[in-house]
């Protein structure tokens, strides 16, 4: 997440669709069909606002999002780190991401959560008493922490590479030039990215719970995806140590053409994973297979759709997107302030909605347009701030 002109198009419109995505995906939540709040403490609810309108394709969406697309974000928040500690030197990079990612995540991602959150508030105590509701806020629920969790981790991660960049450059530069020879075998390129998103999350998902989160205060992190972030991130900077636009990624390679392939199987295999879980859920309650087995065989499938859904966006991206558009650029240049803010819309929004006899469905797309609309207007306004619009 960085203001940067050089960066390329493909890329930007990348995160840009992604923080779309995240948008949505938080619009979801209040109406899939396996929402709960808990009116004690909210933030054991899986969301702010649960309505009591529910539809399952939203449960397909909302888990479609939820298998890739953190991973992949966290991909492209390392694929600029070597060329931007290169030009800035270690010590003006540990402060531009400072002020970048760690200020903007204590303070204003605070703030905007004290006003996301009081719906939630209001929903389980029916009180608008504001004391109340912080003593709260930060004592019953811990100090929420809502969507900005993934900027202190990505300080985290930014911070480990640049303290240790000196060692880690030659292993970059060795790993990067056998990534580049594999730009026309998409195959292997798909069984390296699977082992290393099956090694860094199943085994911690299967022994703890794939739904682990843990923290203090507001630096929380998901516990079971923790060390698959730290492994996308390390594999975006290892990609973005090459001259990926011209190698792996280059619209010429085997792993770019085949795009409409990737963009197919991430559906097949996804689909796939939806189908399977059920009868393996009755295998186990009729004892015809062990448990481990039937976890195994499914984030097996979790960590292929996982992988492909991945690649299907990168190479889509690279192959479709070769021209400026002046709303897609607008959406890139206010994408890292709408990632920020969005969540108080939503939120709000959903609250809004709960009195009001309508489809789920119609209830998301509501959330959504006026989500993403709002936060989009708000973060051009805010960027005509000058000390904003210098870090976001």
């Amino acid at each position: 997440m960085e203001n940067n002109s050089t960066r390329n198009l493909w890329i930007d419109y990348l995160r840009t669709a992604i923080t779309v995505m995240v948008v949505a995906h938080h619009s979801s939540l209040a109406y899939t069909t396996f929402a709960w709040f808990d009116k004690k403490a909210y933030i054991n609810s899986t969301h702010a606002i649960v309505d009591t309108k529910r539809w399952i394709g939203l449960d397909i969406f909302e888990n479609f999002n939820d298998v890739f697309f953190m991973s992949l974000m966290f991909l492209i928040g390392g694929l600029f780190l070597m060329r931007s500690i290169n030009k800035k030197g270690m010590l003006l990079f540990i402060k531009d991401r400072f002020y970048r990612l760690f200020v903007p995540f204590l303070f204003l991602g605070t703030l905007l959560m004290l006003i996301a959150y009081f719906p939630s508030y209001y929903v389980g105590h029916s009180n608008t008493d504001i004391i109340a509701y912080i003593i709260d806020f930060f004592g019953i629920e811990k100090w929420p922490v809502g969507p900005p969790w993934f900027i202190w981790v990505l300080f985290v991660f930014n911070l480990l590479f640049a303290l240790f960049y000196k060692h880690f450059i030659k292993l970059s530069n060795n790993i990067g030039l056998k990534l580049s020879v594999i730009k026309n075998k998409p195959f292997s390129f798909f069984i390296i990215v699977f082992c290393v998103t099956w090694i860094l999350y199943v085994p911690i998902a299967y022994i703890i719970g794939a739904g682990t989160w843990t923290g203090i205060g507001p630096f929380d992190f998901q516990v079971s995806r923790i060390l698959l972030y730290f492994g996308y991130f390390t594999l975006g900077i290892l990609i973005g140590n090459t001259d990926f636009n011209n190698e792996i990624f280059s619209t010429k390679s085997a792993i770019v053409k085949k795009w409409w392939l990737w963009l197919l199987l991430s559906l097949v295999v996804y689909f796939t994973l939806i189908i399977i879980s059920e009868p393996l859920r009755q295998m186990l309650k009729n004892n015809t297979i062990k448990e481990f087995y039937a976890w195994m065989i499914y984030y097996v499938i979790y960590t292929a759709s996982c992988t492909i859904s991945c690649i299907a966006f990168i190479t889509t991206f690279r192959k479709l997107i070769n021209k400026e558009n002046y709303y897609w650029n607008s959406l890139s240049d206010n994408a890292y302030l709408i990632y920020l803010i969005h969540y108080i819309f939503v939120v709000w929004c959903q609250f809004l909605l709960l009195n009001f006899d309508i489809p789920a469905f119609i209830k998301f797309s509501i959330t959504l347009i006026f989500a993403l609309s709002l936060s989009w207007m708000v973060s051009i306004l805010l960027r005509k701030i000058k000390i904003i619009n210098k870090y976001l």
